[in-house]
């Protein structure tokens, strides 16, 4: 089950089928790693000022970020963890990199989902292995590669 709160009204007024965008994205994303039974997660789209706060609580860096994932400890439930994201992070990420904010916040629910699942980019090899998943996952969404710009390549 895929719970998506959104507790910011720009999110709804940028895009109005966000909680769609974000379902497909967290489903093609737990689809491509191996089955688990019961997974579930809760997505929070809110401002920049609760994620700040997040980030700060729990990361010890007092800014905002774009995307923030809190894995849960193993349960009964299968409750995989939260992600929270940012609106006027990802709306100005976005906008610089010329992407639209459906794709971009399409791409970080994917990352954040990786991440509950595991997944990292600490060195080198990690970032090659959840940017290969983050690729296939979002051309299964018909979403451009986002590391096609940073490889000189076009989006």
């Amino acid at each position: 089950m895929i719970e998506v709160e959104i507790a910011d009204a720009a999110w709804s007024a940028a895009l109005p089928d966000a909680e769609a965008l974000v379902v497909r994205a967290a489903e093609a994303a737990l689809g491509a790693s191996p089955p688990r039974k019961g997974e579930g997660l809760t997505v929070l789209l809110t401002d920049d000022a609760v994620v700040g706060d997040l980030n700060a609580r729990f990361r010890g860096k007092d800014a905002a970020t774009n995307v923030l994932s809190f894995p849960a400890p193993p349960n009964p439930e299968h409750h995989l963890g939260d992600i929270a994201l940012a609106h006027g992070v990802c709306a100005r990420e976005a906008a610089a990199q010329g992407k639209t904010l459906a794709a971009h916040l399409q791409h970080l629910v994917a990352h954040g989902v990786l991440h509950l699942l595991g997944y990292d980019h600490e060195n080198d090899r990690e970032a090659e292995t959840m940017e290969g998943l983050e690729r296939v996952i979002l051309a299964g969404l018909g979403v451009a590669d986002p590391y096609a710009a940073e490889q000189g390549h076009d989006a």
